[in-house]
């Protein structure tokens, strides 16, 4: 950062350099002007990363994705165009859809799993996959529904493909003793503060759903 020491030391000797002379007092009003410049640039500079812009400096970056807010908070607009970005890059296989999932939820790739149900014993099925495996959690923190994300699945896959039962794992489970021997704070009920316990996974079925405009 710019300070007014910093200009005094490239003045030649002609000058006086006491920062209380009426040079130095001037230096310091310029010094002032250029810090604000300076702190402008940087802001410019960090706000084209979509995790840190906001307001409509974010509104642009989705223009430039075609990637319309609506009424998403910035919270979640940030994951509409980062699954935009993705999915404009998307060939449609398994694992760019686990690729573009896990980067709109900032999540390991590890934490999401898809079937493809051509190979389901019970009811095969040509051309479609059922993603089994998605963090609740990951898509809770990120204040977006459930029923948004699920949308979001669906226009990751490649034309044709028909997105199945979508299941979104959560962590609450009984201990397997009997006693309170067993602790995990990410599972069991919580207290009333909210603090520790699990949570419910769900289940969603897009063909169950009118389509959205995402």
């Amino acid at each position: 950062m710019i300070t007014r020491s910093d200009i005094l030391k490239r003045l030649t000797d002609v000058f006086t350099k006491d920062p209380n002379s009426n040079i130095g007092k001037l230096i310091s009003i310029m010094a002032d002007q250029f810090r604000a410049l300076e702190e402008s640039q940087n802001r410019t500079r960090e706000w084209r990363n979509i995790d840190l812009a906001e307001g409509t400096t974010l509104d642009h970056v989705g223009q430039n994705v075609v990637q319309p807010r609506g009424a998403a908070r910035d919270e979640v607009y940030r994951i509409l165009i980062k699954s935009k970005i993705a999915r404009n890059l998307s060939t449609g296989d398994i694992n760019t859809i686990i690729r573009v999932l896990s980067t709109a939820l900032n999540t390991k790739p590890s934490e999401i799993e898809i079937r493809e149900l051509y190979s389901d014993p019970i009811s095969p099925e040509p051309a479609a996959i059922s993603v089994i495996k998605l963090p609740l959690k990951a898509i809770n923190e990120s204040g977006m529904s459930p029923l948004t994300f699920a949308r979001i699945v669906q226009r990751t896959v490649a034309a044709g493909v028909r997105v199945g039962v979508i299941e979104l794992s959560g962590t609450f489970s009984f201990s397997s003793v009997p006693d309170q021997s067993e602790m995990d704070n990410n599972a069991g009920f919580g207290n009333i503060e909210g603090t520790i316990g699990g949570y419910l996974g769900a289940a969603y079925s897009p063909d169950k759903d009118d389509d959205l405009p995402i």
